[in-house]
């Protein structure tokens, strides 16, 4: 024998070892869900095998059904699950069950630690499902073989849940994986036949595997997977799930609670779906989607590479779990199963990169939903929508950047905080905006910025409270890329208030405006020369009721907001100038156009002032302490004289 069919003792990776942990000390309810881990990947593992059957037929070996077997050994406090599928080699099971590669692990044991301590759909959301085995097991026993291997290939694997795990190569003439665990103390539920059966029915009952248990008349113990034959004497089995595809039914068929059912087991989420969307289509070509908004965010829901909300079926045969293909990257918040019958079996995902079919059934998915959420926003019940828009309504925004097709249907959707709302809620449409809009209105203002309080208090919004026009408050990181590619909505432009020049029509604004950029051009010219190449202009501004000065970014230029998020990512952002407005009616301006002796010192502190205004880091702070702690020194100074001549 040589060295590596001798049994090691390996320590578990660290996430590991905290998981185990989590798993023996802290999940004391809903333990069952051991039972629909395991089932689980022994499902997955036939159907891996299904898959790569059909390019090399020999892995079937002896051509048996695939299946999955769930027994118990009451003498010995033992259930067992095993599968006929893919199996596992020896370093597969060292890197599967030793190690943790999923970026994750560190949320889920942040998550399991805090206040969703008992969330045991966790488990299940992380990928973790093996170690729930430990939730009623103290030694948990693997054997296994891959399929298309000799028999002295297999490896047996055992741990009791501490720092360390045994394993070793061993002998295994069937393919396939073995799982069981010997109960601790207090979980003797699990050694009766008609728990298991539940469990099996409550959660397992879509798996389209048949899933058997022992006849009640049968010997407890299970006697392998090979038990199915002819002997006379040999156990029974019989199937213990419905084994019917929930998706392929009649709508009128299914229920409610079979609907949420089949969502908990494709979401691990055990809050009912906010919307539930069962579409068959007939034609030249045929497919079934069944389609989930969550009620709550998944917590991956910013992990744009973590694509597994969608599964796909062909002739309801699994194929993969990967949404890449099947859904864009903003509606990665669906969950369910997609089932086509004009592919073909064996897809690789090179095929559905470039395959017509995957298209049109991707472009019907996203039809469907977006129709579904049109509907729920028109509803009576508003606070349901504002429910979904306040869990995926920064994400939904990305697509308005990277779906032009359906640009117009998802811009119905946005909702935006507004300058008619005091609070930071998100509620205001599009449309409710635009059928607001006075008469002489042109344009749908905005103003970006990096929190809601920065826009709120922004001195560019001062002429529009003043004349009671509503402003949109856009502090998302997305909106900046969203007003960039939707720039218009109803046939009126987006503008922000914080670029270019406005339109004085919106506000009734006199010809005196024009009198007064005369009356103050000596002064805007000594700021711009005392501010130099600092900025592009400086002008008298139509914008400002109380603000000495603004910085506004020219109509061709990237606001001064994007710039800032762009450099905070660690990307080229080009530097632009901004042009400087002051407001001619301010008495700071008043004062310098009537004293110009501190020019150069006040023109560099109203600068320093508007950039701080909106959200601006200083260049150099110390400088524009000590301007102002000298200009606050000779106001105090002339006060004194004022009053002690």
């Amino acid at each position: 024998m040589s060295d590596q069919t001798q049994t090691e003792s390996l320590s578990f990776q660290t996430e590991v070892q905290q998981i185990l942990h989590l798993m023996i000390h802290s999940l004391y309810s809903d333990k069952e869900i051991f039972l629909r881990e395991l089932i689980s990947n022994a499902s997955d593992a036939c159907d891996k095998l299904r898959f790569e059957s059909l390019i090399d037929e020999g892995l079937l070996e002896f051509g048996d059904e695939l299946a999955v077997h769930v027994s118990i050994d009451k003498d010995a406090r033992t259930v067992t699950v095993s599968d006929n599928g893919i199996g596992m080699t020896r370093d597969e099971v060292i890197e599967n069950i030793g190690t943790i590669a999923r970026s994750g692990t560190k949320q889920f044991i942040e998550a399991m630690t805090g206040e969703n301590s008992s969330d045991s759909n966790l488990i299940g959301q992380f990928g973790v499902g093996f170690y729930s085995a430990f939730i009623v097991a103290d030694k948990v026993s693997l054997i296994t073989r891959k399929a298309g291997q000799v028999a002295d290939t297999g490896v047996m694997w055992s741990s009791d849940g501490s720092e360390k795990y045994e394993i070793s190569t061993v002998e295994r003439p069937e393919r396939g994986t073995e799982v069981t665990l010997h109960l601790r103390e207090g979980e003797d539920e699990f050694l009766e036949s008609y728990r298991l059966r539940s469990i099996i029915s409550k959660y397992s009952d879509h798996i389209s595997l048949p899933i058997k248990m022992l006849t009640e008349a049968s010997p407890d113990k299970d006697e392998g997977e090979g038990a199915d034959n002819d002997k006379s004497d040999a156990p029974e089995w019989e199937i213990a799930n419905k084994g019917s595809a929930l998706w392929a039914r009649s709508k009128k068929d299914i229920t409610e609670e079979e609907y949420n059912t089949f969502y908990t087991s494709v979401a691990y989420d055990p809050q009912p779906p906010m919307c539930v969307m069962h579409n068959q289509v007939e034609g030249t070509l045929e497919y079934v989607s069944l389609l989930y908004i969550p009620s709550k965010a998944p917590f991956d829901l910013w992990d744009r590479e973590q694509r597994h909300g969608i599964k796909l079926y062909v002739r309801r045969i699994f194929i993969m779990d990967d949404a890449k293909y099947l859904m864009p990257s903003y509606l990665r918040f669906v969950r369910g199963v997609v089932d086509c019958a004009d592919l073909p079996l064996n897809v690789s995902r090179e095929f559905l990169q470039k395959n017509k079919e995957i298209d049109k059934i991707r472009a019907g998915s996203v039809k469907k939903i977006l129709g579904e959420l049109k509907k729920l926003c028109n509803d009576d019940d508003q606070e349901k929508y504002q429910r979904f828009w306040d869990e995926f309504g920064k994400v939904l925004k990305e697509g308005i950047v990277e779906d032009m097709e359906n640009q117009k249907p998802l811009s119905e959707l946005l909702r935006f905080a507004t300058t008619h709302d005091d609070s930071d809620k998100q509620t205001v449409s599009l449309d409710a905006y635009v059928k607001r809009m006075p008469l002489k209105q042109k344009a749908i203002y905005y103003i970006t910025a990096e929190t809601h309080a920065a826009a709120q208090t922004s001195p560019h919004l001062e002429i529009f409270r003043k004349h009671g026009i509503e402003v949109l408050l856009l502090s998302d990181p997305i909106d900046e890329w969203v007003v960039n590619h939707l720039t218009e909505y109803n046939e009126k432009p987006l503008q922000s208030v914080a670029k270019g020049s406005l339109d004085l029509d919106d506000f009734e604004e006199s010809k005196k405006d024009k009198k007064q950029e005369k009356e103050f051009k000596d002064i805007t010219d000594k700021i711009k020369d005392a501010l130099g190449d600092s900025v592009k202009e400086v002008r008298v501004s139509y914008r400002l009721t109380d603000s000495p000065a603004c910085l506004v970014a020219d109509e061709t230029d990237m606001g001064g907001n994007l710039e800032r998020m762009l450099k905070a990512m660690g990307q080229d952002a080009p530097t632009a100038k901004p042009i400087m407005e002051i407001n001619p009616e301010h008495p700071i301006i008043e004062h310098l156009k009537n004293d110009q002796s501190r020019v150069d010192d006040w023109a560099h502190v109203l600068f320093d002032q508007a950039a701080l205004s909106e959200g601006a880091a200083l260049k150099q702070p110390a400088a524009y302490v000590k301007r102002v702690n000298s200009l606050l020194t000779e106001s105090t100074q002339t006060s004194t004289q004022e009053v002690n001549p």
